[in-house]
C-alpha cells in the first residue's frame, strides 16, 4: 500500500512539471507586447491585418472583437476548422500583454461561445452562447472581476425572446444588436423595452461610442455579380432618424467579403472581419476611422 501511495505521488509530482513547463513553454513563446492594442502599429487610411499570428492566425476564422474601456483587455471570437466557436482573451498586466486564452464562460454548459462586447458603462462582457444542435442564439453575461469573472447568466430580457446576437452599446447607455430571425436590428435602454432601429437595411451593426453614426454590414445589391458582404455606415440626423447605408469603398471594402464591423471604445478604429485566405477563412483587420469621418463630412456638406 505505501508503495502504491509513493507511486502516485511520484506520478502527481511528474504530471505537474510537465504541465508547469508546458505553462512555461507556452508564455516564453508568446511575445513581449507593450501599449494598447497589442502594441500593435496603429492604420492610416488603409486597412491592416491585425495581430498576425497571435489573433489573426492562419487557416482560422475570426470575427467579432471587442476592447474595455481603458484599452487595457482584448476579447474576440475564433473558430479552428471543424471546431466550434470560442471566445479568447489577452489583458494588460505589468505594462505587458498576457499570453491569449480560452475564456470558456459558460463552463460547458453551451459548446459555442461568441462575438463578446465589453460594456462601456457596467462591469460585464456581453457575449452570444448556444449549443450547436439547437442554434438558439442568445445573449448571456459575466460580471468582471480583478482577475476572473463570475458566472456566466443568460440575459432576462425580452430582447432574448428570439435568435439573437451581436450585442453591443454607445456611451449614453443604449445597446443595440441584431434579430437574427427576423434579420433585422433592435435597440434597447434598459433591456425592459425593445424597439426596432429604422434603418434600410444592414446586420451585424455596431453603434460608434458617441451614437452619431452605426456601421453595419449587408450583401450586394441585386444584380452585382458578387453577392458577398460590405461594410456600410448610416449616420444619425438632427432629428434622430437614421441616413441611408453608405457604402465605405475601396478604401475598406474589397473584392473579398468584409463583416461583423465594431468601434474601439476610443472611437478611433473600425476593425471586421475579411474572408480573404483560402476557402473563404476570415481575419481580422483594422482602420482608421478618418475613412467614416470624411464620409460624414461629405453627407452633411453636401
Amino acid at each position: 500500500m505505501k508503495t502504491i501511495k509513493l507511486l502516485i505521488i511520484a506520478i502527481v509530482i511528474s504530471l505537474n512539471a510537465v504541465f508547469a513547463q508546458e505553462n512555461a513553454e507556452s508564455t516564453s513563446s508568446f511575445p513581449i507586447l507593450k501599449g494598447p492594442y497589442l502594441g500593435q502599429t496603429p492604420p492610416g487610411l488603409t486597412p491592416k491585418l491585425f495581430a498576425s499570428g497571435l489573433v489573426s492566425i492562419e487557416g482560422r476564422y475570426e470575427f467579432g472583437i471587442s476592447f474595455s474601456p481603458e484599452l487595457d483587455e482584448i476579447y474576440f471570437s475564433a473558430k479552428e476548422v471543424d471546431q466550434k466557436t470560442a471566445i479568447y482573451y489577452s489583458k494588460l498586466k505589468d505594462n505587458k500583454w498576457t499570453p491569449i486564452k480560452r475564456a470558456n464562460f459558460t463552463k460547458g454548459e453551451k459548446d459555442t461561445e461568441m462575438k463578446p462586447f465589453v460594456s462601456l458603462s457596467e462591469n460585464k462582457i456581453y457575449f452570444t452562447a448556444y449549443n450547436a444542435a439547437s442554434r438558439n442564439t442568445k445573449l448571456w453575461y459575466v460580471t468582471r472581476n480583478k482577475d476572473s469573472w463570475s458566472n456566466a447568466k443568460k440575459l432576462e430580457s425580452p430582447v432574448n425572446g428570439d435568435r439573437v446576437f451581436y450585442l453591443n452599446q454607445g456611451k449614453s447607455g443604449d445597446f443595440y444588436y441584431t434579430n437574427i430571425a427576423k434579420r433585422k436590428m433592435f435597440y434597447t435602454t434598459n433591456f425592459s423595452e425593445v424597439k426596432a432601429l429604422n434603418i434600410e437595411f444592414g446586420t451585424q451593426g455596431f453603434i460608434s461610442p458617441s451614437q452619431d453614426y452605426l456601421v453595419v454590414n449587408a450583401r450586394k445589391k441585386k444584380g452585382n455579380p458578387r453577392r458577398d458582404n460590405d461594410i456600410y455606415v448610416c449616420f444619425k440626423e438632427k432629428d434622430g432618424t437614421w441616413s441611408k447605408p453608405i457604402d465605405l469603398g475601396k478604401e475598406v471594402n474589397s473584392n473579398f467579403s468584409e463583416a461583423v464591423p465594431s468601434i474601439t471604445p476610443d472611437g478611433k478604429y473600425l476593425f471586421f472581419s475579411r474572408y480573404n485566405e483560402k476557402k473563404r477563412i476570415s481575419n481580422f483587420y483594422w482602420v482608421s476611422t478618418e475613412v467614416i469621418h470624411k464620409l460624414k463630412k461629405a453627407y452633411f456638406n453636401k
